[in-house]
């Protein structure tokens, strides 16, 4: 398959990466960060609407145990 992306660009074509990030930068220049917090907001909104807390307490106990792995490379002490 990379070599049918390699072919594409080739004929002229992009990739999905290449078009997906070329659409990002064209969609961050268009809008504020003020638009981007308010439909970040609406999507929070929509998102505790669907959920109950008991389905936050839990996937947030599921990222409290699996947070350390792998992270200790990272940082500095």
């Amino acid at each position: 398959m990379a070599n049918s992306n390699q072919n594409n660009s080739k004929q002229g074509n992009m990739s999905r990466e290449e078009a997906g990030r070329k659409g990002g930068n064209k969609t961050a220049r268009k809008y504020d960060e003020e638009h981007f917090e308010e439909i970040g907001q609406k999507g929070g909104e929509t998102t505790s609407d669907e959920y109950s807390q008991k389905h936050f307490e839990e996937i947030g106990q599921k990222g409290g145990r699996n947070s350390g792995i792998g992270s200790n490379s990272n940082r500095s002490s």
